[in-house]
Parts: structure tokens; sequence; C-alpha cells
């Protein structure tokens, strides 16, 4: 009964609620990662990996490369902030979607990518670790950190990333 005792009340109680909305919302966006690789960086980071994976195994085997698969729905599982060179960066794995150019079956695949961020934090770069010398391997060190890396420029949206 206490809202029917104060006329003009529900008015304010929706504008108290929008607010409160608002400021929930603002805070949930905080924690969500601001200054994250978007979507579509992570398309274009797994585009360009899957392109240079290809072009080096057509140049071992003496063959032309073929064309680039299609990859969607990239769902990261893990990320962690990682030193790459000498800048920030992260290592993200999880799992996509990807497919032959002209075949219609989609494929589920893990990924694993190093991803280093623009010295302004406006772009991201694809990173590759390279093995140590005289070891085999994705190029880690016991302690987490690269020994070198092959830093690639994301290709632009609408670019090709091959």
């Amino acid at each position: 009964m206490l809202p029917d005792a104060w006329p003009g009340r529900r008015p304010w109680a929706a504008l108290l609620a929008l607010l409160l909305s608002a400021l929930v919302g603002l805070g949930l966006a905080g924690c969500s990662g601001i200054g994250q690789p978007s979507q579509g960086v992570l398309l274009r980071a797994l585009g360009l990996q899957i392109a240079l994976t290809q072009r080096s195994i057509a140049s071992a085997l003496a063959l032309e490369p073929t064309g680039l698969p299609q990859v969607s729905r990239v769902r990261v599982e893990r990320q962690e902030q990682v030193a790459i060179a000498d800048g920030a960066g992260l290592h993200l794995s999880g799992r996509f979607d990807w497919r032959l150019a002209d075949d219609p079956i989609r494929v589920d695949s893990p990924f694993e990518l190093w991803l280093q961020r623009g010295e302004r934090g406006q772009v991201w770069r694809l990173a590759r670790p390279l093995p140590a010398p005289g070891r085999e391997g994705a190029g880690i060190d016991q302690g987490g950190l690269a020994q070198d890396w092959l830093i690639d420029p994301l290709p632009l949206p609408g670019e090709s990333a091959g």
C-alpha cells in the first residue's frame, strides 16, 4: 500500500531503476576486458596464422598453397598476460570453427594464439614463438618466457590474410 500513499512515486522509481541498471552495466563492462582483442581481431589473427602455416607447409612440400579456410565462431577458453619481445601481450587458447573454401563441412578445432599489443594499445599483432636454439618446441622456456618471436601485423578488415 505504500506506493499508493506517495503520488508520483512511480516515475522516480523507474528513473532510479534505470540509473541502477546503467551503473551495473558500466560495472560489468569494466570487468569484461576493455582493451582486450575483439572478435574481429581474433578472426584475423587465426586467419593469418593459418595462412602462414599453409604457406610454410606448401613451401616445404614444393606445392602451391590452396585457398584459405573460412574461420568463424572463436571461443576463448583461457587467456593470460605475457611479455612478448619488448611489449605486452596475451596468450590465448580455445576453440574455433573453420571450413575449407569450397567445403560445406565445418570443423571445430583448438587454437593457441599469442598477440602483442601495439605501443599505443590500439592495434594487435600476431606473435609466433620461435624454438630456442638447440631445442625443438614452441620456443617457450621453462619460466614461460619466449626466447625469440616473429611478429606479423594483422591484415586490415576486408584484406586477405594470405
